[in-house]
């Protein structure tokens, strides 16, 4: 059996990945004790001792555990945005071109996508490899998440747990100093000549998100249209397992869009707004920022590293 050790298991990621490998009979999850948990050479023991290392931890500790490696043979992946625009390192998002899971495959070292990050790249970078967006294009990006995305002290606020800390809020921006984390990771990977305008929010619920990119197409030379946009998506994710585009005239039906429907899955739903009059088209991502998002794409990525079929133990 392949031996897997998550460090930071019991942290709101850790705690999905877990949950999705559950009945998988390849692989022998190692564990520490409780009071090992912190101790660096428990840690670096379990490490070493491993064919895959999960890294849910934060990002200084992420670069610290790596360090720990003494070997040659145990691979990474990483879920925390320390290596994400490391060239020593393999972006871990399978469909981002045509070659991307056979790169992950032969990998030892990759870093899983943030959960904006890898729905606004699904929208924006197929478009820009394309030509049908510039790379100079002031890319403007729209985001809400469910409150897990901030980890267990987001989360207990939410919920309401230390009453000193408690947010009653129903939705609120933040990120407002427009320097977000995620943001260099999408404009690396985007292909971008300049940081895009990332507005992130949080709203009252727990799981599941949606990402926006409003294009104003009149802006775009050639006459675009957005009928051309939905065949560079399409062609892109064609035959791909957990990306779906919504075409139009679909989406024209559709009234509302609802963040938590994926929750619990690893997929990724693009749909496809438009407004042909007045040259105005939303490209809209949709998935759980818990699978996708974090934990079902580093399961992907598991799955893709130890030459599985990607889609096992994944819904």
């Amino acid at each position: 059996m392949t031996k897997i050790f998550i460090d930071g298991e019991v942290g709101t990621t850790g705690l999905q990945i877990l949950d999705r490998l559950k009945g998988r009979k390849e692989f022998d999850v190692l564990h520490l004790a409780e009071k090992q948990r912190k101790e660096i050479a428990a840690r670096a023991e379990m490490i070493n001792a491993a064919d895959i290392c999960i890294l849910c931890l934060p990002e200084d500790a992420s670069r610290d555990a790596v360090s720990l490696i003494q070997n040659d043979v145990t691979k990474v992946i990483d879920a925390s945005i320390a290596f994400r625009t490391d060239p020593d390192w393999d972006y871990g998002f399978p469909e981002y071109s045509s070659n991307q899971s056979e790169v992950i495959s032969n990998s030892k070292r990759v870093s899983n996508p943030g959960c904006y990050a890898c729905a606004s790249i699904a929208i924006i970078h197929p478009l820009v490899t394309s030509g049908v967006l510039p790379s100079d294009f002031p890319v403007n990006i729209n985001a809400v998440s469910g409150y897990s995305g901030g980890g267990k002290n987001l989360i207990a606020a939410f919920e309401g747990r230390y009453s000193e800390e408690k947010i009653n809020s129903t939705f609120y921006l933040y990120g407002l100093g427009l320097s977000h984390k995620h943001t260099p990771e999408i404009q690396k990977w985007c292909g971008l000549d300049n940081a895009p305008l990332f507005v992130p929010s949080v709203g009252r619920f727990s799981q599941g998100m949606l990402v926006s990119v409003p294009l104003q197409l009149w802006q775009l030379k050639n006459n675009l249209t957005s009928n051309e946009i939905q065949e560079v998506l399409k062609e892109h994710y064609l035959g791909q397992p957990f990306v779906k585009v919504h075409y139009l005239p679909d989406t024209a039906k559709i009234e509302n869009l609802d963040p938590e429907e994926l929750n619990g899955s690893n997929m990724l739903n693009i749909y496809i707004f438009a407004n042909d009059r007045n040259a105005q088209t939303v490209i809209c991502a949709q998935l759980d920022n818990l699978g996708k998002g974090a934990s079902g794409q580093a399961v992907q990525n598991l799955n893709l590293m130890l030459g599985l079929d990607p889609t096992t133990g994944l819904i």
